[in-house]
């Protein structure tokens, strides 16, 4: 399915609607949106991990981001990554084609869409900081949010070189190299602890692949994270409850960013899981369910 959310001018001037994919799980629960990190589609939240959260309670939606799978690209050109990284440390602004903000705002339109007055949202990555800006920008809309693997924005919660090294290397150029390029990715930044499942990764890949794979959109989406920068002032203000659940082994972002995640919203709460890197592996799926369904339900009890 496909939903009008947003709409964004080019570089023509034309102004243009952002239609997003998704699709939903369950006919009843608690509203879930889940939203995937960098580059990534849909169908990194797996449906079986969808259908536990089902029978945890929710309805879930899982969705194309902007600039990924089968939702609207962007015609707008990105700054090379490597002069927006240099230029976020350097603490200068980023010239990027569009933000966050922009990206949450695009949840908001989902959320529209839905008929859903209100939702929980949980994200991975990039997803994270979304489900971050939701929380600032949308509170109203936003009953919790739960950042998985992610960052407050600050600048010394940079990724490790060879994080860096293995996210940008070269885009594939067929479904077999997709394919390829997901296992040579998660080798460097998933799991110590739990087997690499190479054959869930190049399922991914391949219909990844066939339902559209865009450099260019990537490339507009890091800049987006880089241009949108420290959320830690607003952040301190929200009202939303924020799950931070982050990997002891994450090479893009330290256990530190998740630990002060929690610590600087009024009503935070950290989650360590020991051995877990910058990715999902199925051995730690039901400590995140259980998690997220509790988040929902302290949450739901307390209003």
């Amino acid at each position: 399915m496909r939903a009008a959310v947003n709409t964004y001018r080019t570089r023509g001037g034309a102004e243009v609607p952002i239609e997003l994919a998704y699709d939903v799980f369950g006919e009843r629960g608690m509203p879930l949106v889940a939203i995937m990190g960098i580059g990534a589609q849909r169908v990194f939240w797996d449906e079986a991990m969808c259908e536990s959260l089902v029978a945890a309670g929710f309805q879930v939606v899982r969705y194309d981001a902007r600039d990924v799978g089968e939702s609207t690209h962007i015609d707008l050109e990105a700054p090379p990554p490597g002069l927006a990284l240099a230029r976020r440390l350097a603490n200068l602004p980023v010239d990027a084609p569009y933000t966050l903000s922009d990206m949450a705002r695009d949840v908001v339109g989902l959320l529209d869409a839905l008929g859903w007055p209100t939702a929980h949202v949980v994200g991975a990555s990039l997803g994270g900081m979304v489900a971050q800006h939701l929380a600032i920008e949308h509170a109203p809309r936003i009953k919790t949010a739960t950042s998985i693997m992610s960052s407050p924005g600050a600048r010394r919660y940079i990724a490790e070189p060879r994080a860096l090294r293995a996210l940008f290397a070269v885009r594939p150029t067929s479904a077999e190299a997709s394919a390829d390029a997901l296992v040579a990715l998660f080798r460097v930044i998933g799991s110590p602890l739990y087997p690499l499942d190479e054959n869930r990764l190049r399922r991914i890949g391949l219909i990844s692949w066939e339902r559209g794979v865009d450099p260019g959109g990537f490339y507009r989406q890091f800049a987006a994270v880089l241009a949108s920068g420290d959320r830690r002032p607003e952040l301190a203000r929200t009202p939303v409850p924020m799950l931070a659940i982050h990997g002891s082994r994450d090479p893009m972002f330290p256990l530190a960013a998740a630990r002060a995640l929690a610590s600087i919203v009024p009503d935070g709460t950290f989650l360590p899981i020991q051995g877990m890197g910058h990715d999902l592996p199925t051995e730690v799926w039901p400590v995140v369910v259980r998690a997220l369904a509790r988040h929902a339900g302290l949450a739901r009890s307390s209003s």
